[in-house]
This record gives C-alpha cells, sequence and structure tokens, in this order.
C-alpha cells in the first residue's frame, strides 16, 4: 500500500511517499480500508521536520482517517462498519492515516455518525473535533453569549474558522485574530466574524492586565497571544488553549485568575476520553455540523500532492481545510 512514512534522514525526520506492508504497522486489532485523511498543523510539522512529532521512525503519517473496517477482532465493529479514527497518537507512536490501510487498537476507532459520510468526516477532522471541543468545555464552564464576544487567535486556520462558524451558530460573538484580514476578511465575516483583528490591537506590551474586553478565547498560538487574551477577559470568563503556534511558553502572572477569576482550559483533543468523543462527534454530525463545511474544507488531493501542500502550511501560504482522498 502507498502512505507519507516518515524516515530519519541527514536533515532530520521526513515524510516521503512510500510502499509499505500491512505486517510493517503498528499492531491493533481492527484494519480499516481508508478512504479519507485530511492535514493538520500537526500533519504539516511531521512531514516536512518543522517539529519532530513522530516519536519513532519510520512511522506513517497523518493524524486523521475515515474509511471502512475490513477485519477486527473487537467485538464492537464488523467488516463494512464505516468508521473514523482522529487522534490517539496516530503519527506520533502509531502508524497513521495517510495510507491506504490502517491498522489500530479497538478503542481508538469511533463509528461514523449519522449525518455525516467519510468525506465529511475528515473535513471535519481533529480541527472540527478540537474546535467543538473547545466550545463545549467553555460552556461546561458557564461561559454563555451574554458574557462576551469570543476571540479565535489563528482565526484563518481550520480549527479557527470552525470555531468562528460554530461559535456564532450557538449564539456567541466570534472576534477573528488574525494578520491576514484583508484577505479573508469577507469569508470570516461570511461564518459568523463580528469583528475582525490585528494581533498588534490585543497586545499589552508584556502587562499581566489589560481592559476587559473578551468574554473568552480560543487560543491556536500560545506565547505572547495567549498572554494577552488571558489579561483582557472578564471576570469568570474562559480561555480554551488548543494550539502553541507561535510558542510552547507562556509567560504571565496570576494576575488574571486571583482578580478576575478567569479560567485556562486545555484542549486535548489527542486523548480525549471516549465518552466525550462519541457526544462530539455526534454534535458535529447534527445541530453542530457547520453550514459551510465545503467552503472551509475547501481542497481535495492525493496522497502525492500531500508534501508540498504540507511546507505552504508551514509557510503560512495555507488556509482553512485540505482533505487528501487516499483512492486518488
Amino acid at each position: 500500500m502507498r502512505a507519507i512514512r516518515i524516515h530519519d534522514t541527514d536533515d532530520g525526520p521526513r515524510g516521503r511517499l512510500d510502499e509499505v506492508g500491512l505486517d510493517a504497522l503498528t499492531e491493533g486489532d481492527v484494519v480499516i480500508k481508508t478512504h479519507f485523511s485530511s492535514l493538520n498543523y500537526k500533519d504539516a510539522l511531521a512531514i516536512t521536520g518543522a517539529g519532530k512529532i513522530a516519536r519513532q521512525r519510520p512511522l506513517n503519517a497523518g493524524i486523521d482517517v475515515s474509511g471502512v473496517v475490513e477485519h477486527s477482532e473487537d467485538g464492537r465493529f464488523s467488516p463494512g462498519d464505516k468508521v473514523l479514527v482522529t487522534g490517539w497518537l496516530l503519527s506520533e507512536t502509531r502508524d497513521g492515516g495517510l495510507a491506504e490501510t490502517v491498522r489500530v487498537p479497538g478503542f481508538c476507532v469511533t463509528p461514523l455518525p449519522d449525518g455525516l459520510d467519510l468525506w465529511e468526516a475528515m473535513a471535519l477532522g481533529t480541527a472540527g473535533f478540537t474546535a467543538a471541543m473547545a466550545i463545549k468545555r467553555l460552556k461546561d464552564n458557564f461561559q454563555a453569549p451574554e458574557h462576551g464576544p469570543i476571540a479565535v487567535t489563528g482565526a484563518t486556520g481550520g480549527v479557527g474558522m470552525f470555531a468562528i462558524e460554530m461559535l456564532a451558530q450557538a449564539g456567541f460573538s466570534p472576534v477573528a485574530v488574525t494578520r491576514r484580514g484583508d484577505e479573508f476578511g469577507d469569508q470570516l465575516s461570511a461564518l459568523g466574524a463580528t469583528e475582525i483583528v490585528s494581533p498588534d490591537e490585543i497586545d499589552l506590551g508584556g502587562k499581566p492586565m489589560g481592559a476587559e474586553r473578551f468574554g473568552g478565547a480560543i487560543d491556536a498560538l500560545g506565547g505572547a497571544p495567549l498572554a494577552n487574551l488571558l489579561g483582557q477577559t472578564r471576570q469568570f470568563g474562559n480561555v480554551a488553549a488548543i494550539g502553541l503556534a507561535a510558542s510552547p511558553k507562556l509567560e504571565t502572572m496570576v494576575v488574571p485568575f486571583i482578580l478576575r477569576g478567569v479560567s485556562l482550559l486545555g484542549i486535548n483533543s489527542v486523548e480525549c476520553p471516549i465518552e466525550w468523543r462519541e457526544t462530539i462527534w455526534q454534535s458535529l454530525a447534527g445541530p453542530g455540523k457547520p453550514a459551510h463545511l465545503r467552503d472551509i474544507a475547501h481542497e481535495t488531493i492525493g496522497l502525492d500532492a500531500v508534501e508540498a501542500r504540507c511546507h505552504a502550511i508551514i509557510e503560512g501560504k495555507h488556509n482553512g481545510r485540505t482533505v487528501v482522498d487516499l483512492a486518488r
């Protein structure tokens, strides 16, 4: 079978299109004939070598996959079942979804919910799932639309675009934080963004707190942008941290947490509990399904185009979502 497989090279880990046998795959009791995968920032880091995602090599890349069960030793699944897998250490310690066949433990597999087809599941993928998980965490911690607008950083990426539309559909007022407002402002507004601001406009210059501007936030950047958001969140608001594209470091003070009761919520979609997974995917197949799914996931490519697209993602020349058709 064909797969994007990460190898050690003289220049560090790199992904390339390769031929791989089923016996070379990491262990699992469910074998899936893949139909679609997708590209996330994490995939781009792994394939280009910009980040050491694969902890063992060689290893197939791809943190998302949807397809049909070919073989199962797990009693919950039978040949012919339509399923999906996101996270669960795919492309880290388990062979991932950018391959024509995937083998994984049964607990990693989620039945495809009614209301989604296999392409739509990957149009959403980890990006849509992460956005939905972040919103669930906000709401579970008493975030309400009347508390104020929700800032969304990385607004032109897959998670950001889904977060904006899902927040708007849930009655919130999302604020898109991006340097690409001139290029994508109309699209972000169509998704539901009530305001588009540059990161420079929310820069506190190192101060721990500023005026209470946002009811909460979903942050994909970490580092200084996350610190700036914490310092401008209103009393008892929530900030969901979903990524670290700017920096894994967070230099701030406890002042926003103590004086304003702000909560910082960590979003780990990789090892999200199974019960949460099924609830979130059911929502994404129903009332939480983005109305502009095909506008956000505007591109479907084959395996041979993956490497070039990953470089574009790292270089900031990509927006929205890219689905990978494993049959191409």
